[in-house]
C-alpha cells in the first residue's frame, strides 16, 4: 500500500446511471452494473489506471445489482431474471425468474448460496452449482441485502427488518429446492425480525466483517448501526449525515439558513479495520468508526451523486460508482453520461483505520 491516497477515475464507464458495484473474491476483478444494460468488467492493471476495461456483456434491460467471483458473475435486474455468466465464454445461464424486477443479489462463498430479492416480495434462494433454489415470502418489499459469514440481513418497506440463517437457508434448499419456476412460494420464520431504527425509507444495508452487526442507511440523510446479540442491541444508534447548510432568502426577503439533506445512498464496510464508508446524493464518502461513533475522515465532494461504492476484499481499494440521482427533482430529464463515472481511491497505509481513543 502506498503513503498516500490516490483517486483514479477510470476510463470506458457505463453510459447510464450506476446500479452496483463489486469486487472479486481476489480483489483482481471490478464488475459495474448499469441502467444502460451492460455489465462491464474491469480487470487490475499496472497502468496508470489502477483497473481497465475487460469485457462489456450486454443484457436485456438494465442491470439492478450484480455480484462476481473470479470466473463467473451473477447479475438481477428489469427484465425479472437472476442469470449466472460465465466470464469465460459469455453465456449466461437463467437461475430462476421473480414475478417483478429483481433489485438485489447477494453470494455467500461459505454456503455457495445465491440470494435474490424482487419487488414482487420475495427472496429467491439459489444453489448455482444445481440450479436448485426455492422462493421464500417476505415480510414486505425489499430494499437492500447484505451477508455475514452465518447471516443474510434483508432490509424493507414499513421500516421491516428480517435476518435468516445462512445455514437453515441451504438446509431448506437441498429439502425443498427444484428448478420449475412455477413452484410455491414458502413462508419461513426468520432467525431474526425487528423494526429499523431509521424512520425513513431504508437505501442501503451492509454487514460488519466480525459478523456481530450491520449498518443501515435512509433518504432521510441518517445512518442506524446495529448488532445481532439480544443483549447488544441496547448499543444500537443512528446519526444524521450527508447533510449541508445553505442560504436561502425567503418571501420577506431576509436571508435564512437552511439544512439541505440528502439520501445516504451507499454503505460499506473495511474488511480489515471494521470502519465503514458512507456515500450520498451530495457526492460526499465519508469513513466512519461503529464502534467509537466518530468520523474518521471525509473526502472532497465528487460531481454526481454517489450511486453505488465496494471496498476491494484485501482493503485497498474503494470503488464508488457515481451517476446524477435526481437529489433536484429533474427525474424526468436524460441522463448526462458525462456525469456517470467510476472512481477507485487506492488508500494509503492506516488511511481507512479507526484514530486511536483520546
Amino acid at each position: 500500500m502506498t503513503n498516500s491516497s490516490k483517486e483514479h477515475v477510470l476510463n470506458t464507464p457505463p453510459a447510464d446511471a450506476i446500479s452496483s458495484v463489486a469486487f472479486s473474491p481476489s480483489s483482481s476483478l471490478l464488475a459495474i452494473g448499469s441502467w444502460d444494460q451492460y455489465l462491464h468488467v474491469y480487470e487490475r492493471s499496472s497502468g496508470d489506471s489502477p483497473f481497465t476495461l475487460k469485457q462489456k456483456i450486454e443484457f436485456e434491460a438494465p442491470i439492478l445489482d450484480v455480484q462476481i467471483n473470479d470466473s463467473t458473475a451473477f447479475c438481477v435486474g428489469v427484465d425479472c431474471t437472476v442469470r449466472k455468466i460465465d466470464l469465460e465464454t459469455g453465456e449466461q445461464t437463467v437461475l430462476s425468474r421473480h414475478d417483478e424486477a429483481s433489485n438485489k443479489v447477494a453470494y455467500s462463498t461459505e454456503h455457495g448460496l445465491l440470494l435474490s430479492t424482487s419487488w414482487d416480495g420475495t427472496l429467491h434462494v439459489h444453489q448455482p452449482e444445481s440450479n436448485d433454489f426455492i422462493r421464500v415470502r417476505l415480510a414486505a418489499k425489499p430494499f437492500a441485502v447484505s451477508l455475514t459469514r452465518e447471516r443474510a440481513v434483508v432490509a424493507m418497506a414499513e421500516r421491516k427488518v428480517s435476518i435468516y440463517d445462512l445455514t437453515a437457508l441451504k438446509r431448506l434448499v437441498e429439502q425443498t429446492g427444484g428448478t420449475a419456476d412455477h413452484q410455491s412460494v414458502l413462508d419461513m420464520q426468520p432467525w431474526q425480525e425487528r423494526e429499523s431504527s431509521l424512520k425513513f425509507m431504508t437505501r442501503a444495508v451492509a454487514c460488519m466483517p466480525d459478523g456481530t452487526g450491520f449498518a443501515t442507511s435512509s433518504i432521510e440523510g441518517r445512518v442506524g448501526v446495529e448488532w445481532f446479540d439480544p443483549e447488544a442491541q441496547q448499543n444500537t444508534y443512528a446519526f444524521k449525515c450527508h447533510r449541508q447548510m445553505q442560504k436561502t432568502v425567503d418571501e420577506s426577503g431576509e436571508e435564512q439558513d437552511v439544512d439541505i439533506v440528502y439520501p445516504v445512498n451507499a454503505l460499506a464496510f473495511h474488511p480489515v479495520y471494521g470502519t465503514f464508508a458512507t456515500g450520498g446524493g451530495d457526492g460526499v464518502v465519508a469513513l466512519w468508526d461503529a464502534q467509537t461513533k466518530r468520523r474518521v475522515r471525509q473526502y472532497h465532494p465528487l460531481n454526481s451523486s454517489v450511486a453505488a461504492m465496494s471496498f476491494s476484499p484485501d482493503g485497498k481499494s474503494l470503488a464508488i460508482g457515481i451517476s446524477p440521482g435526481f437529489e433536484d427533482g429533474k427525474e424526468s430529464d436524460d441522463i448526462d453520461a458525462s456525469q456517470v463515472k467510476v472512481v477507485v481511491r487506492e488508500l494509503a497505509d492506516g488511511e481507512a483505520k479507526p484514530k486511536e481513543k483520546k
